[in-house]
């Protein structure tokens, strides 16, 4: 007697098909050297081309910061304000948003923190001009040089400017 073992197949299932495979050359796997090269040139050019923009202008992206500094400051001065009814004094300067003023009018409304977490300058890292009348004041940068007056980079940065 002979038996006879069948394999079955389902109908429902669809069958898989094999997918062939191409075969990859040697030569064709990954980056050539040459291809590298290249690659590394463009990114070396377009890094150049970036970094002669930014270093031609570091005196310029120091006015911006010193124009952000003091837009920074004006809202601190407005919370004193809101706080006590009045602007630090000219004689309390900007010393009063760092640390509560010992000197009259000593501010009645004081966070622990204070206003700002340290002195403010401008970009060039000379301290800012505070005058105060108590209703109004005026806050200025004396520019790159830290003299009065001047043009360009030299010139004041006044907070009633920007």
């Amino acid at each position: 007697m002979r038996i006879v073992l069948q394999q079955f197949r389902d109908t429902v299932a669809p069958r898989r098909t094999r997918r062939k495979r191409r075969h990859v050359s040697q030569d064709e796997t990954g980056l050539t050297l040459i291809e590298m090269i290249v690659v590394l040139a463009i990114i070396a050019i377009v890094a150049t081309m970036i970094t002669m923009n930014v270093i031609d202008r570091p005196d310029q992206a120091k006015a911006t910061t010193t124009k952000t500094n003091i837009l920074s400051v004006e809202g601190a001065l407005k919370m004193y304000r809101l706080d006590n009814g009045s602007y630090p004094t000219t004689q309390q300067g900007l010393k009063a948003l760092v640390a509560k003023p010992s000197s009259p009018p000593v501010p009645s409304s004081y966070p622990s923190e204070g206003y700002l977490s340290r002195m403010p300058a401008d970009g060039w890292d000379h301290p800012f001009e505070y005058e105060s009348n108590g209703s109004s004041f005026t806050l200025k940068s004396l520019g790159k040089d830290g003299k009065p007056g001047g043009q360009d980079l030299d010139a004041d940065i006044d907070s009633k400017s920007i």
